[in-house]
């Protein structure tokens, strides 16, 4: 059940990892710079966040892509 999947840079990070990652990284406004999706520049929050991007692929695709461009 528990298959590796060594060609995926993602493997084992849950998006809220991701996320906090980019953050602390970035800043908020640095990443909405980068992406501009309003939940990281109107009162943004982890929690926001990760609301709308469970809900929004186009935006989740975008985080995850910049996590392993600035990460790996």
């Amino acid at each position: 059940m528990n298959q590796e999947q060594p060609n995926n840079p993602l493997h084992g990070i849950t998006l809220e990892r991701v996320l906090e990652h980019l953050v602390e990284h970035f800043g908020w406004d640095g990443l909405y710079q980068k992406i501009r999706v309003n939940c990281f520049c109107n009162d943004p929050s982890i929690k926001s966040s990760l609301k709308f991007l469970r809900k929004t692929q186009w935006a989740r695709d975008k985080v995850e892509a910049l996590y392993i461009q600035t990460f790996t």
